[in-house]
């Protein structure tokens, strides 16, 4: 009975071909016989070789690799290679992975044939921001959708709106930002006083100061400036937290047990400082007044009476409330900016500390465009 591990290559020769019968133990121990028997098959002058490997008893990578150079020192010399059967699994997974690993080498070529007029690279580039925009405003939508979804299923049900977590987020964004909106409110207030006194007091229309100050801080200020603290200082808070709920895979836990992140990490955060930033917005108005008065009682010697008379005759009857209509607008801006790229956190800090300024960036430009907006409509309204 022949050994199946005696011999490792047959050979038998045909008027059209070479074949080679592989048999036995291709290994490490046995490479240095394999390579010599290869070594010793003349490929010249040989139009077609074909490889029977089924008689193969064991294969390592050293065999795969030796029968590998085989091949390709045979379709070197000009010969046809083919395999009776299908090659061995490992010869044609050394032959992916080096495919593979030399596939980044024509990238030279690409490089070199890639568009080297400015013209083309600036398209190519707004081609690619268009495309990333389209698919976050899409995704953008779709989590507007789920919010709005949710909140309405909730209204059916009030304790799904989970009353306790909207309190504190109440207490989070609007009474602990009390100072910083008070302070900046009433700095903003006494500049806008001043320099309106410096170019009218000239032209002795000092009692107009008061007109500036008080339709400007109501108007506009007022709801303006706070709501780029809030967004600088809750959007900021919101994409942070469910930031780190993602990175923690907290939100996982979540979808795991059934519950429903938007119900529990959205919606009250939504709720909480859309209720949170018309308070602090009323808040800055009575300040930044007092801020005016302030200045106007010793720059300008006016009264604290005849500055109240005139607070009173300079506003009508919707002054006010269009600064107020603007707030709970502005805080679903700021509080869905600042979720929505909490909820996108994804794989490391780094990302995290990304969402977040991209959080506070849009959170802001939203609010100036939402602003801007709201003047062009209450002026077709003539309000």
């Amino acid at each position: 009975m022949r050994d199946p591990e005696a011999q490792a290559v047959e050979v038998r020769r045909t008027a059209e071909s070479l074949e080679l019968e592989l048999t036995g133990a291709w290994g490490v121990g046995e490479l240095a016989s394999i390579e010599a028997a290869l070594a010793a098959v003349d490929v010249a002058s040989v139009p077609r070789i074909r490889i029977a490997a089924a008689g193969i008893t064991r294969l390592d990578l050293s065999g795969a690799w030796a029968l590998r150079a085989f091949v390709r020192r045979a379709r070197r010399a000009g010969a046809e290679v083919d395999f009776r059967g299908t090659p061995p699994d490992l010869l044609r997974l050394v032959d992916q992975t080096l495919a593979e690993a030399a596939a980044p080498e024509p990238a030279a070529p690409l490089a070199e044939a890639a568009p080297e007029e400015p013209g083309e690279r600036a398209l190519v580039a707004v081609g690619r921001y268009a495309v990333s925009w389209g698919h976050d405003l899409m995704g953008g939508c779709a989590f507007l959708g789920r919010v709005c979804v949710t909140f309405v299923l909730s209204l059916g049900r009030p304790w799904r709106l989970r009353p306790i977590s909207v309190v504190r987020h109440i207490y989070d964004t609007g009474i602990t930002a009390m100072p910083i909106v008070a302070l900046i409110a009433f700095l903003i207030s006494v500049i806008l006083a001043y320099l309106s006194a410096q170019q009218l007091r000239g032209l002795g229309a000092d009692i107009y100061v008061v007109d500036l100050v008080t339709i400007g801080v109501l108007r506009e200020l007022g709801v303006l400036l706070t709501s780029i603290i809030v967004a600088g200082r809750s959007g900021s808070a919101f994409a942070a937290e469910l930031g780190s709920m993602r990175l923690n895979e907290e939100v996982d836990a979540l979808i795991a047990t059934g519950a429903d992140p938007i119900e529990l990490l959205v919606v009250p955060r939504l709720l909480g400082l859309a209720i949170a930033l018309p308070l602090l917005t009323v808040l800055a108005d009575l300040i930044g007044l007092s801020g005016g008065a302030l200045l106007c009682r010793y720059l300008l010697e006016m009264p604290l009476t005849q500055y109240v008379n005139r607070v009173n005759e300079s506003i009508s009857a919707t002054t006010f409330w269009v600064g107020i209509i603007k707030a709970p607008v502005f805080a679903v801006i700021i509080a869905f900016a600042g979720c929505y790229r909490g909820m996108q956190v994804r794989g490391s800090a780094r990302v995290l500390g990304h969402m977040v300024t991209v959080a506070v960036v849009q959170a802001i430009f939203m609010v100036i465009l939402a602003d801007a907006l709201f003047a062009v409509l209450f002026m077709k309204m003539n309000i």
